[in-house]
């Protein structure tokens, strides 16, 4: 066999498990959604906090290495149309509807021109250390997308069907009737789910609803079981925020029981 033919051939080789490689990682790519809690300083570090600091170190780093932040209603939108996921793209959340979300995170996402939801739990609004009113009216006139986390943060998959739709419908009406916006997009608490909650969610009129890392849907095929990556004071190195925003985190963690 000449050479050339060699030579060829092993182009050709090379051609073959590129493409493969480029159809896999098609496959398995899955937009990141990031989930925040609280964004205040604290003397030691907690899982649902991060300090203003880290919080705006891991806005730039986003910002600097180019990442497309896409609204949640976006993502949703791509994937019930069944379009190819965009790389190099995040969606930022935040849980419960602290009011330090407000005060040292707004400025920040403003900042830097990114869009976010923030899932709140309706019987907080105007309670101390949770948003008001007019603190969630400002954020949502200003590209904040204000979303439903149940009525009083119960964990679904413990309460009875009656009241599991109660806490879903009502935080979406009540949000809705006081701040004038649609409300379409849900969180479970503490991640908790199964398929009656999940029907009840779509029954409520949501078109979606995220949960943490619990159910086996690493792909993020269903859009009302959405995976999300937290992010804390722990991520404090860039190749932590590399491996949680590559799009392939979700393939090395452990699957957990939606419930």
């Amino acid at each position: 066999m000449s050479k050339r033919r060699i030579f060829f051939g092993v182009l050709a080789v090379l051609a073959v498990v590129g493409a493969l490689g480029v159809w896999a990682s098609s496959r398995l790519y899955v937009v990141p959604i990031i989930m925040y809690h609280q964004v205040y300083d604290v003397g030691h570090r907690r899982l649902d906090t991060v300090s203003l600091r880290l919080f705006e170190w891991q806005m730039a780093y986003i910002k600097k290495n180019r990442f497309h932040v896409l609204p949640l209603k976006k993502l949703v939108q791509i994937i019930k149309e069944g379009k190819p996921l965009p790389r190099k793209s995040v969606v930022i959340t935040f849980d419960d509807g602290y009011e330090n979300n407000y005060w040292n995170a707004f400025p920040i996402l403003r900042k830097y021109q990114f869009p976010a939801t923030i899932f709140m739990v309706s019987d907080f609004i105007d309670v101390p250390g949770y948003l008001t009113r007019e603190q969630l009216r400002e954020m949502a006139a200003q590209g904040i997308d204000i979303a439903s986390h149940t009525r009083t943060h119960a964990y679904l998959p413990s309460v009875s069907a009656e009241i599991a739709s109660e806490q879903i419908r009502k935080s979406k009406e009540r949000l809705e009737q006081e701040l004038g916006i649609k409300v379409s997009h849900f969180s479970y608490p503490s991640g908790g789910f199964n398929e009656k909650i999940k029907f009840l969610v779509q029954e409520a009129g949501y078109e979606s609803a995220c949960t943490t890392n619990r159910g086996y849907d690493r792909f993020m095929h269903d859009p009302y079981e959405l995976k999300r990556i937290r992010l804390s004071d722990a991520d404090n190195r860039m190749d932590y925020l590399w491996m949680k925003l590559s799009g392939f985190y979700n393939l090395f963690r452990q699957a957990r029981s939606p419930d």
